[in-house]
């Protein structure tokens, strides 16, 4: 859960604190320059004070020249909308976005200046303490930022169309393609626990819903006692529920229902979560969208695979709900299954089973 706001800053817009007899603004990281330099950036004594400072500088963001205010605007108003780890992600984009293009005129920016800023930034680095930087992915991902950031742009006014969008083809990641075979996963199954309840079991009985339901981790770990109908599981999925708000219901089935009671009785203690940890609660934190505790399970469940069955490559939880794609019988089995509004996403990234072909007969 968020944190709750003091009882003297309840009330105020997103960011603001009355501190020191003063309200100031908690300035987002990699937007210093745009705030005086500052990380704590004084609005006033009195409130009326303070919101005609932040006017005044919002009537700025509104005669954006440049990329910098342009991303100063999207970083305050649009990614605050995204989900917690998107946030999180997409705040250290902008930083160094900003870095590179914040000076520059909104008008300036041209289809070659993005394949220069991709191939600098695809060069990995290593910090002085250790950390590597950069990479392929990272600048794919800097990139999208800023193309929606140029699309925010026309919509608020700032430009009359997008510089670039269409005009700058990136080269694609290529997609993962481990599939998961048919008896690794009967070795996983085959581990044994070594108590009656606990991380064994639970992850056993995760991949049998994940397996049968193509469920994405961040679904399947939100599940409810409550969301257990007479019908079937009912969920929305996380990542849509403020776009498309898909809702997809997987009828029981013997199997289904077997794999859920498994799970119950692995619980620790008695909880409204299907998976719990032994407080009770779920593993997922809502203010973070991390799962630690979850991911520490899975990872010490895959060490005793590889140590103690015949599996001898690692796969994760992503390439399960692949499996499940690739093993439906079609497409669009495969495409509600993992409640994708698109099948070309779902045959694109989640159909891994390797085509069979019979060969022509000889001559």
């Amino acid at each position: 859960m968020a944190r709750k706001r003091n009882t003297e800053n309840r009330g105020l817009p997103a960011r603001w604190q009355l501190k020191h007899g003063a309200y100031y603004f908690r300035v987002p990281p990699g937007l210093e320059p745009m705030w005086d330099s500052k990380t704590m950036f004084r609005l006033g004594k009195t409130l009326p004070e303070a919101y005609r400072t932040w006017s005044s500088r919002m009537d700025a963001q509104d005669k954006a020249n440049n990329i910098g205010q342009l991303l100063e605007r999207y970083l305050l108003e649009i990614v605050p909308t995204k989900a917690p780890k998107t946030q999180t992600s997409h705040a250290l984009h902008v930083k160094q976005l900003t870095a590179v293009f914040g000076a520059l005129p909104l008008g300036s920016i041209r289809p070659k200046h993005v394949y220069q800023y991709v191939d600098r930034r695809s060069q990995k680095k290593t910090t002085d303490t250790g950390r590597v930087t950069g990479g392929k992915t990272t600048a794919h991902r800097e990139i999208e930022v800023l193309s929606h950031a140029f699309t925010k742009a026309v919509e608020w006014g700032y430009i009359d169309r997008h510089p670039f969008k269409g005009e700058v083809r990136l080269q694609g990641e290529k997609p993962r393609d481990r599939y998961v075979e048919d008896w690794e996963v009967v070795e996983c199954l085959a581990l044994e626990s070594r108590r009656k309840k606990g991380s064994v079991l639970a992850i056993q009985a995760y991949m049998r819903i994940k397996l049968m339901t193509g469920m994405a981790r961040s679904d399947l770990l939100r599940l409810t006692m409550s969301v257990l109908k007479e019908d079937g599981i009912h969920i929305q999925r996380h990542k849509t529920r403020d776009s498309t708000g898909k809702r997809t219901i997987y009828e029981w089935t013997p199997e289904l229902q077997a794999a859920v009671e498994m799970a119950k009785a692995a619980r620790p203690v008695m909880s409204p979560f299907l998976f719990c940890n032994r407080a009770g609660q779920g593993y997922i934190n809502e203010t973070t969208g991390e799962a630690h505790g979850w991911e520490s399970m899975w990872q010490r469940f895959m060490d005793r695979v590889l140590t103690e069955s015949k599996v001898t490559e690692r796969f994760t939880e992503h390439d399960l709900r692949a499996k499940c794609a690739s093993d439906a019988t079609t497409l669009e089995h495969a495409r509600a299954l993992l409640s994708h509004a698109d099948a070309r996403t779902t045959e694109a990234v989640y159909r891994r089973r390797p085509e069979r072909v019979m060969p022509l007969g000889g001559m």
